[in-house]
């Protein structure tokens, strides 16, 4: 704040005013999101009687402080010091009441014809919904194809009773889920089940038999969906990476991107690029305002224009809740990146998270309104002064393009501690990687907006438009895949809410302190960078230079979301425990351990995340045996693997409980499966489970267990005292189901070891590993390595007992 502008200072102040009591009650509404309605209510009366009784409060205060006479000064010092106290205390409250009554009203509403209570007591009904959602693939119930979808039930037929209702639900199917297009009325059949009491939804509908269509979408909905074909029509013909990308960037589409490509954007922090956020609807309404400008359109209706545009861009997207938060936080940020009313963007952003969580009380716990909301408040608070600063630092007309470096930094500086919680590591070159990327999105994004209005009338001419956004977008995906594979480029960190603080206050740390240190590195340059040096030789992994460690003995594969444990049996030779759902990231991992024999291969089950990658753990090595589990479910995985063992010349044996495995220094025994288990998933629950010891390392593998097997293999731990001796003596643990919820606590109990090995993909879609699972292993003393973390994890043989080397 500088003395010849004294208003710019009093605006900050008043806009922290509006701004904190708005954080505060969205806080409250987090936290009461699950509670039933009496303990809201309740907490609404206590709320609303502590801001009444500090009005009074005030009031009283102000009488006592009367003006006139002698202390008329120190009065109002003191009326002006009860005000900034309670003022700030009585908005907060009444926000929170506020949004508390509002959660209460949508409750009602949802819970309308008592699709609650039908859920609890898992009813089969008939129901007339409407789809609200796209269809999402899902893996693991077997051969058959399944998807989940959202919808909102507006009629129910359910034990001889009509009633109509307004209730979101979430259909589960086969393919027939699929089909009806978005906003259509369909009619479906199948049994309810409950939800969790803080989802957006009421309840979970398992879809059976077939869904007819009651009524085709309306115009708005048919005209989205015509420009949204229209596009993908677009870049039917462009390279992989560009043809999913592209409609991600735009729409938010991302059915068709590769999910390699997936996951090195969620390592380099680049996944905001490909949902419908705030950056799409400022590109948008960005260049409708330049073209005003440069057509000489009046001020005064520019606005107006603007606003058109916005709406045309949320008809595109589709308007849900997700696109409707990003439109109004893109407008916020439009705002704050103007000088002029700069002082506006921090009342306007607390007022549309009231809005927004007044018309969606769920979105309070989502992370991607986390993510918008922060990300917004970095371009309102840092885009400006770090622009000029960074500007004035660059040479002659370069320094026009410091807001635009400012931007990606703000951002990643402002959304890393909920990213923490997502990914539970800090990429060290995720601003980088931003801000390669930013000057493309803004030509991709309109490319794909024009395209898109082009197919109207015009197929070929949008597919010449689309190609201007296909180079763009190749570029970003390469630039997501460069950075991910940097050495060193991802930072493990805590995960849960203690990460995230701990983040946070290093960030408030750094940016409090960052001017006097960059002052200290000035005047003392040789003794800084000799600083920075000594940590930087600390700090840097060494671990993709020397990989692997020569004493390995058990080594988990990062496959993405999968399983592949390597055993060593000799020098260059081993057993493979599952190859993973990618070729080519086994075959990798194999490489680089200069694995060149595998003595056996053991496919615990026949699911696509075991068996998928057979063929990279064959390419170019000797594969003596492949060992599978006598349940051939599902069918077409086992068929698979019979194709490709047959192809190669190598056996298929299947294993059950009691067999053994001697190679080399390996010697393992199976202690699964038993018997088939027909409850659960009858695949997981077969898996084949390996109790081995390599070298001096003892570890045992639980495939993809589920509570009903790891309750039978409990039961014969207690009854057969060999198996209970060796799981006393275990040193490493592959914990099941890539750290499902769906566990035996009294066998991981049994069986707990120093090291836990997680082996998961990052960002994969099933929660895994489950905060429960890992709770739990670190309540039994376990240190818990994952490789969406840590990428290869080897076990090394060390004296009388083992280190972990990560390749991260």
């Amino acid at each position: 704040m500088t003395g010849d502008d004294p208003g710019r200072g009093q605006a900050w102040v008043v806009d922290l005013r509006l701004a904190a009591p708005a954080v505060g009650a969205w806080v409250v509404a987090a936290v009461a999101l699950g509670w039933g309605h009496s303990a809201r209510w309740w907490l609404v009366g206590v709320v609303a009687v502590s801001c009444a009784a500090l009005v009074v409060v005030r009031r009283g205060a102000g009488r006592d402080a009367a003006p006139g006479g002698p202390g008329v000064a120190g009065g109002r010092v003191r009326r002006s010091r009860l005000a900034v106290a309670r003022w700030p205390l009585v908005l907060t409250g009444l926000l929170v009441v506020l949004l508390q009554v509002a959660a209460l009203a949508q409750d009602t509403l949802r819970t309308r014809g008592g699709v609650e209570d039908l859920a609890r007591e898992r009813a089969r009904v008939t129901a007339e919904v409407v789809v609200t959602g796209d269809p999402r693939p899902v893996t693991g119930f077997g051969d058959e194809e399944r998807v989940v979808r959202t919808a909102t039930v507006r009629r129910l037929d359910a034990r001889g009773s009509v009633r109509t209702a307004a209730a979101p639900v979430l259909l589960t199917g086969g393919t027939e889920v699929s089909a009806p297009a978005w906003r259509s009325v369909v009619v479906v059949s199948g049994r309810l089940s409950p939800a969790d009491p803080a989802d957006d939804r009421v309840a979970l509908l398992a879809v059976s038999g077939p869904v007819p269509v009651l009524a085709a979408p309306g115009a708005v909905a048919r005209g989205a969906e015509r420009l949204r074909s229209g596009l993908r029509a677009a870049v039917d013909d462009a390279p992989a990476d560009a043809r999913g990308l592209l409609p991600g960037l735009v729409i938010g589409d991302t059915s068709r991107t590769p999910q390699d490509l997936t996951d090195a954007m969620l390592v380099t922090g680049m996944t905001h690029l490909t949902a419908v956020s705030g950056s799409n609807v400022a590109v948008v309404v960005g260049l409708v305002l330049g073209l005003c400008a440069v057509a000489g359109v009046p001020r005064p209706l520019r606005p107006v224009l603007a606003l058109v545009a916005l709406a045309g861009f949320v008809v595109l997207a589709r308007p849900e809740p997700s696109v409707v938060r990003a439109a109004a936080m893109g407008a916020i940020g439009l705002l704050g990146l103007s000088r002029s009313r700069r002082s506006a963007g921090l009342p306007v952003l607390g007022g549309a998270v009231v809005v927004v969580l007044v018309l969606d009380p769920w979105l309070a716990r989502s992370y991607g309104f986390a993510l918008s909301t922060l990300a917004t408040l970095g371009l309102l608070l840092f885009v400006r002064p770090w622009g000029d600063a960074i500007g004035a630092r660059l040479p002659g007309r370069a320094g026009a393009l410091g807001p635009a470096v400012a931007v990606p930094v703000a951002a990643q500086a402002m959304t890393a501690p909920v990213v923490v919680l997502l990914q539970g590591s800090v990429s060290l070159v995720g601003v980088v990687a931003n801000l390669l990327a930013a000057p493309l999105v803004p030509v991709a994004t309109v490319a794909g907006v024009t395209a898109s209005l082009v197919s109207l009338v015009w197929g070929r001419g949008a597919e010449l438009v689309a190609w201007v956004g296909v180079l763009p977008t190749w570029l970003i995906a390469r630039v997501a895949r460069v950075f991910a594979q940097v050495p060193g480029g991802t930072l493990p960190w805590p995960d849960g809410p203690p990460g995230a603080v701990l983040l946070a206050l290093l960030l408030v740390v750094v940016l409090l302190t960052g001017r006097a240190v960059v002052a200290a590195v000035r005047a003392r340059p040789v003794v800084s960078y000799g600083v920075v040096a000594l940590v930087g030789a600390a700090l840097l992994p060494t671990t993709p230079a020397t990989w692997p460690d020569t004493a390995w003995r058990v080594v988990a594969c990062d496959v993405e979301q999968g399983d592949a444990v390597v055993l060593r049996s000799g020098e260059s030779s081993a057993v493979l425990v599952d190859t993973g759902p990618d070729p080519a990231l086994v075959d990798g991992c194999l490489d680089r351990l200069g694995v060149d024999v595998l003595d056996a291969v053991v496919l615990t089950h026949f699911h696509a995340d075991h068996v998928d990658g057979l063929t990279g753990a064959m390419r170019g090595r000797e594969v003596r045996q492949v060992l599978v589990s006598p349940v051939r479910e599902p069918p077409s995985g086992a068929t698979a693997v019979d194709r490709v063992a047959a192809s190669a010349q190598v056996p298929v044996v299947p294993v059950r409980a009691g067999d053994r495995l001697r190679v080399g220094d390996l010697d393992a025994q199976v202690w699964g499966p038993w018997r088939r288990i027909g409850s659960g998933s009858v695949a997981n629950n077969a898996s084949v489970v390996l109790a081995a010891r390599s070298g001096t390392v003892d570890v045992l593998l639980l495939g993809d267990v589920e509570r009903e097997a790891a309750r039978d293999l409990l039961l014969r731990l207690r009854r057969e005292p060999s198996m209970a001796a060796t799981a006393a003596g275990l040193e490493v643990l592959k914990t099941p189901h890539h750290g499902s919820a769906n566990l035996d606590e009294d066998l991981m109990a049994a069986v707990r070891a120093p090291v836990a090995l997680v082996s998961v993909g990052a960002g994969n879609d099933y929660g895994h590993p489950a905060p429960a699972h890992l709770a739990l292993l670190r309540a039994l003393g376990s240190a818990v390595y994952r490789t969406d973390e840590r990428g290869d994890v080897a076990v090394v043989e060390a004296g009388d007992g083992v280190r972990v080397v990560t390749r991260r």
